[in-house]
Protein backbone atom coordinates (compact mmCIF):
# COMPACT_ATOMS: atom_id res chain seq x y z
CA UNK A 1 0.00 0.00 0.00
CA UNK A 2 1.40 3.86 -0.86
CA UNK A 3 2.02 5.72 2.31
CA UNK A 4 1.75 9.20 1.93
CA UNK A 5 4.81 11.06 3.14
CA UNK A 6 2.43 14.34 4.22
CA UNK A 7 -1.16 14.66 4.90
CA UNK A 8 -1.70 16.57 2.07
CA UNK A 9 -1.31 13.62 -0.11
CA UNK A 10 -3.56 10.91 1.59
CA UNK A 11 -6.08 9.46 -0.34
CA UNK A 12 -9.47 8.62 0.78
CA UNK A 13 -12.54 7.04 -0.65
CA UNK A 14 -15.85 8.47 1.04
CA UNK A 15 -19.11 6.18 0.67
CA UNK A 16 -22.57 7.35 1.43
CA UNK A 17 -25.99 5.40 2.23
CA UNK A 18 -27.56 6.88 4.53
CA UNK A 19 -31.19 7.11 3.25
CA UNK A 20 -31.63 7.16 -0.85
CA UNK A 21 -28.65 8.34 -2.53
CA UNK A 22 -25.79 6.11 -3.01
CA UNK A 23 -22.79 7.72 -2.97
CA UNK A 24 -18.98 7.43 -3.56
CA UNK A 25 -16.10 10.37 -3.69
CA UNK A 26 -12.15 10.10 -3.71
CA UNK A 27 -10.77 13.01 -1.52
CA UNK A 28 -6.55 13.81 -1.20
CA UNK A 29 -5.92 15.37 1.95
CA UNK A 30 -9.13 16.99 3.72
CA UNK A 31 -10.98 19.22 0.90
CA UNK A 32 -9.75 18.03 -2.45
CA UNK A 33 -12.10 16.55 -4.58
CA UNK A 34 -10.99 14.05 -7.17
CA UNK A 35 -13.98 12.72 -7.72
CA UNK A 36 -17.79 12.73 -6.44
CA UNK A 37 -20.44 10.51 -8.06
CA UNK A 38 -23.90 10.58 -6.25
CA UNK A 39 -26.76 7.73 -7.76
CA UNK A 40 -30.19 9.44 -6.97
CA UNK A 41 -33.20 7.48 -5.97
CA UNK A 42 -36.29 10.33 -6.69
CA UNK A 43 -37.53 8.21 -9.75
CA UNK A 44 -38.12 5.01 -7.98
CA UNK A 45 -39.39 6.57 -4.79
CA UNK A 46 -41.40 9.59 -6.33
CA UNK A 47 -44.68 7.43 -7.27
CA UNK A 48 -44.79 6.68 -3.30
CA UNK A 49 -44.36 10.20 -2.18
CA UNK A 50 -41.26 9.51 0.30
CA UNK A 51 -38.72 7.33 0.91
CA UNK A 52 -39.41 3.64 0.92
CA UNK A 53 -36.94 2.07 2.82
CA UNK A 54 -36.68 -1.60 1.54
CA UNK A 55 -36.56 -0.38 -1.89
CA UNK A 56 -33.61 2.05 -0.85
CA UNK A 57 -31.99 -1.02 0.03
CA UNK A 58 -32.10 -2.90 -2.21
CA UNK A 59 -30.92 -0.14 -5.01
CA UNK A 60 -28.09 0.46 -2.85
CA UNK A 61 -26.95 -3.54 -2.97
CA UNK A 62 -27.54 -3.44 -6.81
CA UNK A 63 -25.41 -0.32 -7.16
CA UNK A 64 -23.02 0.52 -4.50
CA UNK A 65 -20.15 -1.37 -6.45
CA UNK A 66 -20.49 0.31 -9.85
CA UNK A 67 -20.75 3.61 -7.70
CA UNK A 68 -17.69 3.47 -5.99
CA UNK A 69 -15.08 1.98 -8.91
CA UNK A 70 -17.04 4.87 -10.73
CA UNK A 71 -15.74 7.30 -8.51
CA UNK A 72 -12.19 5.69 -8.18
CA UNK A 73 -12.13 5.76 -12.91
CA UNK A 74 -12.97 9.33 -12.29
CA UNK A 75 -10.57 10.16 -9.99
CA UNK A 76 -8.26 8.17 -12.35
CA UNK A 77 -7.33 6.22 -9.26
CA UNK A 78 -7.03 2.46 -8.65
CA UNK A 79 -7.85 0.66 -5.72
CA UNK A 80 -3.88 0.27 -4.66
CA UNK A 81 -3.73 3.71 -4.12
CA UNK A 82 -6.13 3.81 -1.09
CA UNK A 83 -4.85 4.81 1.94
CA UNK A 84 -8.19 5.36 4.04
CA UNK A 85 -12.00 4.69 3.38
CA UNK A 86 -15.05 6.85 5.42
CA UNK A 87 -18.33 5.88 5.43
CA UNK A 88 -21.66 6.66 6.70
CA UNK A 89 -21.87 5.27 9.83
CA UNK A 90 -25.01 6.80 11.36
CA UNK A 91 -27.78 8.60 11.70
CA UNK A 92 -29.83 7.24 8.55
CA UNK A 93 -32.06 4.36 7.86
CA UNK A 94 -30.50 0.96 9.43
CA UNK A 95 -30.78 -1.24 6.53
CA UNK A 96 -29.23 1.48 4.18
CA UNK A 97 -26.33 2.42 6.36
CA UNK A 98 -25.89 -1.30 6.55
CA UNK A 99 -25.11 -1.74 3.09
CA UNK A 100 -22.64 1.03 2.59
CA UNK A 101 -20.78 -0.02 6.08
CA UNK A 102 -20.67 -3.62 4.88
CA UNK A 103 -19.21 -2.73 1.44
CA UNK A 104 -16.97 -0.41 3.57
CA UNK A 105 -15.77 -2.59 5.72
CA UNK A 106 -14.66 -5.66 3.02
CA UNK A 107 -13.41 -3.27 0.91
CA UNK A 108 -10.69 -2.18 3.65
CA UNK A 109 -10.31 -5.19 5.37
CA UNK A 110 -9.30 -6.87 2.02
CA UNK A 111 -6.71 -3.87 1.00
CA UNK A 112 -5.51 -4.13 4.92
CA UNK A 113 -6.18 -0.65 5.27
CA UNK A 114 -7.95 2.20 8.00
CA UNK A 115 -11.79 2.70 8.05
CA UNK A 116 -13.52 5.37 9.61
CA UNK A 117 -17.12 5.49 10.54
CA UNK A 118 -19.06 9.29 10.01
CA UNK A 119 -21.60 10.92 11.67
CA UNK A 120 -23.79 11.74 8.66
CA UNK A 121 -24.29 15.45 10.09
CA UNK A 122 -20.73 15.97 10.66
CA UNK A 123 -20.18 15.21 6.81
CA UNK A 124 -22.76 18.35 6.13
CA UNK A 125 -21.14 20.49 8.48
CA UNK A 126 -17.69 19.79 6.49
CA UNK A 127 -19.07 20.29 3.07
CA UNK A 128 -18.55 23.69 3.96
CA UNK A 129 -15.02 23.38 4.19
CA UNK A 130 -14.65 22.09 1.13
CA UNK A 131 -16.53 24.92 -0.47
CA UNK A 132 -13.94 27.35 1.62
CA UNK A 133 -11.46 25.17 3.44
CA UNK A 134 -10.17 28.45 5.34
CA UNK A 135 -13.01 29.11 7.57
CA UNK A 136 -12.17 30.97 10.51
CA UNK A 137 -12.94 29.21 13.75
CA UNK A 138 -15.36 28.89 15.77
CA UNK A 139 -17.94 28.49 13.01
CA UNK A 140 -21.80 28.62 13.43
CA UNK A 141 -22.98 26.08 11.42
CA UNK A 142 -26.94 25.59 10.56
CA UNK A 143 -27.52 22.29 9.34
CA UNK A 144 -31.37 22.03 7.56
CA UNK A 145 -31.94 19.01 5.81
CA UNK A 146 -35.16 16.59 5.14
CA UNK A 147 -34.08 14.32 8.79
CA UNK A 148 -32.53 17.30 10.95
CA UNK A 149 -32.66 21.04 11.81
CA UNK A 150 -29.69 21.69 13.85
CA UNK A 151 -27.09 23.99 15.15
CA UNK A 152 -23.23 23.58 16.14
CA UNK A 153 -21.20 25.37 16.86
CA UNK A 154 -17.19 24.34 15.96
CA UNK A 155 -14.44 25.48 18.07
CA UNK A 156 -11.90 22.84 16.49
CA UNK A 157 -12.15 21.19 12.96
CA UNK A 158 -14.51 18.23 12.97
CA UNK A 159 -15.14 19.11 16.82
CA UNK A 160 -19.07 19.87 16.94
CA UNK A 161 -21.05 21.26 19.91
CA UNK A 162 -25.02 20.68 19.28
CA UNK A 163 -26.71 23.83 20.72
CA UNK A 164 -30.21 23.94 19.66
CA UNK A 165 -32.46 21.52 16.96
CA UNK A 166 -36.11 21.15 15.82
CA UNK A 167 -38.23 19.55 18.21
CA UNK A 168 -40.63 18.28 15.99
CA UNK A 169 -40.62 17.99 11.82
CA UNK A 170 -37.16 18.89 10.47
CA UNK A 171 -37.61 21.95 8.33
CA UNK A 172 -36.87 19.90 4.98
CA UNK A 173 -39.76 17.25 6.29
CA UNK A 174 -42.43 20.15 6.94
CA UNK A 175 -41.41 21.09 3.33
CA UNK A 176 -42.02 17.68 1.65
CA UNK A 177 -45.42 17.25 3.65
CA UNK A 178 -46.51 20.79 2.53
CA UNK A 179 -45.20 19.64 -1.28
CA UNK A 180 -47.66 16.59 -0.63
CA UNK A 181 -50.74 18.85 0.52
CA UNK A 182 -50.31 20.81 -2.45
CA UNK A 183 -50.06 17.79 -4.78
CA UNK A 184 -46.61 19.13 -6.15
CA UNK A 185 -44.79 15.73 -6.01
CA UNK A 186 -41.75 14.15 -4.39
CA UNK A 187 -39.36 15.58 -3.45
CA UNK A 188 -41.13 18.64 -2.37
CA UNK A 189 -38.79 21.55 -1.04
CA UNK A 190 -37.54 22.03 -4.50
CA UNK A 191 -40.82 22.41 -5.85
CA UNK A 192 -42.35 24.79 -3.24
CA UNK A 193 -39.05 26.66 -3.63
CA UNK A 194 -39.91 27.07 -7.11
CA UNK A 195 -43.37 27.45 -6.91
CA UNK A 196 -42.90 30.48 -4.30
CA UNK A 197 -40.95 32.17 -7.00
CA UNK A 198 -44.36 33.40 -8.78
CA UNK A 199 -46.17 33.81 -5.55
CA UNK A 200 -46.45 36.29 -2.86
CA UNK A 201 -46.11 35.73 0.71
CA UNK A 202 -49.50 37.63 1.97
CA UNK A 203 -51.63 34.45 3.61
CA UNK A 204 -50.71 34.68 7.06
CA UNK A 205 -48.44 31.14 8.05
CA UNK A 206 -47.16 32.00 11.57
CA UNK A 207 -43.53 31.34 12.14
CA UNK A 208 -43.04 29.02 15.60
CA UNK A 209 -40.94 29.70 18.93
CA UNK A 210 -39.18 33.01 17.35
CA UNK A 211 -39.78 34.69 21.33
CA UNK A 212 -38.50 31.53 22.78
CA UNK A 213 -35.32 31.93 24.92
CA UNK A 214 -33.55 28.95 23.33
CA UNK A 215 -31.74 27.84 20.09
CA UNK A 216 -34.49 24.82 19.36
CA UNK A 217 -36.76 25.09 16.27
CA UNK A 218 -40.29 23.82 15.18
CA UNK A 219 -42.06 23.49 12.31
CA UNK A 220 -44.77 21.68 12.96
CA UNK A 221 -46.98 24.62 13.20
CA UNK A 222 -46.59 26.35 9.99
CA UNK A 223 -47.34 23.01 8.54
CA UNK A 224 -50.68 22.66 9.86
CA UNK A 225 -51.54 26.14 9.73
CA UNK A 226 -51.02 25.43 5.53
CA UNK A 227 -53.74 22.23 5.91
CA UNK A 228 -55.86 24.45 7.71
CA UNK A 229 -55.44 27.31 5.06
CA UNK A 230 -56.12 24.68 2.29
CA UNK A 231 -59.23 23.43 4.21
CA UNK A 232 -60.56 26.48 4.38
CA UNK A 233 -60.27 27.64 0.63
CA UNK A 234 -61.88 24.23 -0.17
CA UNK A 235 -65.01 24.81 2.27
CA UNK A 236 -65.25 28.27 0.54
CA UNK A 237 -64.77 26.41 -3.19
CA UNK A 238 -62.25 28.63 -3.90
CA UNK A 239 -59.37 27.15 -6.23
CA UNK A 240 -55.91 27.49 -4.48
CA UNK A 241 -53.22 30.13 -4.72
CA UNK A 242 -50.50 27.18 -4.85
CA UNK A 243 -47.86 30.03 -5.37
CA UNK A 244 -48.79 32.19 -2.91
CA UNK A 245 -49.34 29.93 -0.34
CA UNK A 246 -45.61 28.25 -1.29
CA UNK A 247 -44.54 31.95 -0.57
CA UNK A 248 -46.10 32.60 2.25
CA UNK A 249 -44.90 28.79 4.10
CA UNK A 250 -41.46 29.22 2.71
CA UNK A 251 -41.13 32.86 4.21
CA UNK A 252 -42.16 31.55 7.42
CA UNK A 253 -39.57 28.78 6.87
CA UNK A 254 -36.82 30.91 6.74
CA UNK A 255 -37.78 33.86 9.23
CA UNK A 256 -37.61 31.39 11.96
CA UNK A 257 -34.16 30.10 10.91
CA UNK A 258 -32.35 33.09 9.99
CA UNK A 259 -34.17 34.57 13.53
CA UNK A 260 -32.59 31.55 15.52
CA UNK A 261 -29.28 31.38 13.65
CA UNK A 262 -28.91 35.68 14.82
CA UNK A 263 -29.72 34.29 18.06
CA UNK A 264 -27.04 31.56 18.14
CA UNK A 265 -24.35 34.76 16.64
CA UNK A 266 -24.90 36.69 19.81
CA UNK A 267 -24.96 34.01 22.24
CA UNK A 268 -21.77 32.22 20.87
CA UNK A 269 -20.04 34.79 19.01
CA UNK A 270 -18.35 33.03 16.13
CA UNK A 271 -15.91 34.23 13.47
CA UNK A 272 -17.73 32.71 10.93
CA UNK A 273 -21.11 31.25 9.90
CA UNK A 274 -22.07 28.42 7.75
CA UNK A 275 -25.11 26.52 6.25
CA UNK A 276 -25.18 23.18 4.65
CA UNK A 277 -27.74 20.72 4.19
CA UNK A 278 -30.55 19.50 2.09
CA UNK A 279 -32.32 22.62 2.60
CA UNK A 280 -29.07 24.78 2.33
CA UNK A 281 -29.67 24.47 -1.90
CA UNK A 282 -33.09 26.66 -1.34
CA UNK A 283 -32.84 29.83 -2.81
CA UNK A 284 -34.63 31.91 -0.38
CA UNK A 285 -32.70 30.68 2.40
CA UNK A 286 -29.24 31.21 0.50
CA UNK A 287 -30.18 34.84 -0.14
CA UNK A 288 -31.39 35.63 3.44
CA UNK A 289 -28.37 33.91 5.10
CA UNK A 290 -25.56 35.76 3.26
CA UNK A 291 -27.66 38.81 3.68
CA UNK A 292 -27.30 37.98 7.43
CA UNK A 293 -23.54 37.19 7.11
CA UNK A 294 -23.03 40.69 5.28
CA UNK A 295 -24.75 42.43 7.58
CA UNK A 296 -22.79 41.67 10.63
CA UNK A 297 -19.74 41.92 8.73
CA UNK A 298 -19.22 38.11 9.40
CA UNK A 299 -18.02 35.19 6.84
CA UNK A 300 -21.15 33.09 5.47
CA UNK A 301 -20.33 29.76 3.78
CA UNK A 302 -22.77 28.01 1.75
CA UNK A 303 -22.00 24.78 -0.54
CA UNK A 304 -22.34 24.67 -4.02
CA UNK A 305 -25.83 23.20 -4.95
CA UNK A 306 -23.92 19.36 -5.33
CA UNK A 307 -22.76 19.55 -2.07
CA UNK A 308 -25.83 20.06 0.00
CA UNK A 309 -27.64 17.11 -1.26
CA UNK A 310 -26.14 14.04 0.03
CA UNK A 311 -22.99 13.35 -0.84
CA UNK A 312 -19.70 10.85 -0.53
CA UNK A 313 -17.20 13.88 -0.62
CA UNK A 314 -18.70 15.03 2.69
CA UNK A 315 -18.28 11.95 4.38
CA UNK A 316 -14.49 11.30 2.77
CA UNK A 317 -14.00 14.93 4.29
CA UNK A 318 -14.85 14.43 8.22
CA UNK A 319 -13.47 10.99 7.23
CA UNK A 320 -9.88 12.25 6.65
CA UNK A 321 -9.96 14.73 8.88
CA UNK A 322 -10.97 12.47 11.61
CA UNK A 323 -8.17 10.35 10.99
CA UNK A 324 -5.51 13.09 10.60
CA UNK A 325 -5.98 14.01 13.93
CA UNK A 326 -4.80 11.00 15.56
CA UNK A 327 -3.49 8.15 12.75
CA UNK A 328 -2.31 5.72 15.00
CA UNK A 329 -5.54 5.28 17.01
CA UNK A 330 -6.30 1.20 17.07
CA UNK A 331 -9.80 1.98 16.05
CA UNK A 332 -9.69 2.54 12.32
CA UNK A 333 -8.00 -1.16 11.82
CA UNK A 334 -10.47 -2.37 14.63
CA UNK A 335 -13.72 -1.74 12.91
CA UNK A 336 -15.44 -5.28 12.09
CA UNK A 337 -17.95 -5.28 15.28
CA UNK A 338 -18.33 -1.89 14.08
CA UNK A 339 -22.74 -1.19 13.61
CA UNK A 340 -24.47 1.42 12.00
CA UNK A 341 -26.35 4.08 14.35
CA UNK A 342 -30.03 5.08 12.97
CA UNK A 343 -29.81 8.00 15.92
CA UNK A 344 -26.54 9.62 16.28
CA UNK A 345 -26.06 13.49 17.08
CA UNK A 346 -22.76 14.62 17.20
CA UNK A 347 -21.90 16.73 20.63
CA UNK A 348 -18.17 17.18 20.59
CA UNK A 349 -17.13 13.76 19.93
Amino acid sequence: MYHPRVENEIITLGIETSCDETAASILKGRFEILSSVVASQNEIHSIYGGVVPELACRKHCEIIRSIAHESLDKADVVLNDLDLVAVTRGPGLVGALLVGLSYAKALAWGMKIPLVGVNHLEGHVMSAFLAQPRIPLPNLSLLVSGGHTELFIMNELGKLEWIGGTRDDAAGEAYDKVAKMLGLGYPGGPEVDRMSRSGSATIKVPAAMMNSSDLDFSFSGPKTAVKHIIEDYKNKGLSLPVEDICASFQASVVRALINKTLFAIEKTNPASISLSGGVAANGALREAFLRLGEELGLPAIIPKLELCQDNAAMIASAGANRYLSNPKDKAWLDFLEMDPKSSWIPNGD
